[in-house]
């Protein structure tokens, strides 16, 4: 397994080792050890699956109360997934990261707490399966708009994007309610 810190080194790529052959693949997903051994030492306590066709936009979403670390993968298709952090103390307030990932590249994008999390699909379906190391808590539901000028994430070009209501409604940053 290979952890590449990306431009904010909190949030890691990560190219689990996946051994092909004639009849297809075998790909570990986690191995707690493991991801602790590379600096992933969390406790996760709820797994999630979402299918979304080309061109949905989910997020920029986080918990403030009870903030959730993420471990992404793409079991079909493919995302541009990101992660912006909110962390107001921190030297990378306000940045973000992307990485496209793919049920063909098999990479996972580790997002910890404090960052907010959004993915763009790019193929005409996909899969998107992530752990998370606190539970979904109503009420404690938070989000930026997508494409907020001060933060100008380069979403991939795949149309006008299709979000839900609420999403379509997040504030900027300027205006979120944001981790201390």
């Amino acid at each position: 397994m290979q952890v590449i810190d990306l431009s904010i080194p909190e949030v890691k790529l990560i190219k689990p080792r996946r051994f092909d052959d004639k009849r297809g693949f075998f790909q570990q997903t986690y191995h707690y050890k493991m991801y602790a051994d590379a600096g992933i030492d969390i406790h996760f306590v709820q797994d999630n699956w979402s299918r979304s066709t080309k061109g949905v936009l989910r997020g920029l979403h986080y918990q403030r109360k009870y903030p959730q670390a993420k471990l992404i993968s793409i079991i079909q298709g493919s995302v541009f997934d990101v992660a912006v952090d909110l962390r107001k103390k921190s030297p990378t307030f306000g940045q973000w990261v992307g990485e496209t990932l793919s049920a063909e590249n098999g990479h996972q994008l580790y997002v910890p707490e404090g960052f907010a999390h959004g993915f763009l699909v790019l193929s005409d379906r996909a899969d998107f399966v992530y752990k998370c190391s606190n539970f979904h808590t109503s009420g404690d539901e938070y989000g930026i708009i997508w494409n907020d000028v001060d933060i100008g994430i380069h979403w991939p070009e795949v149309g006008i994007p299709i979000l839900s209501e609420k999403d379509a409604q997040l504030p900027r940053i300027t205006n979120a309610t944001i981790f201390d």
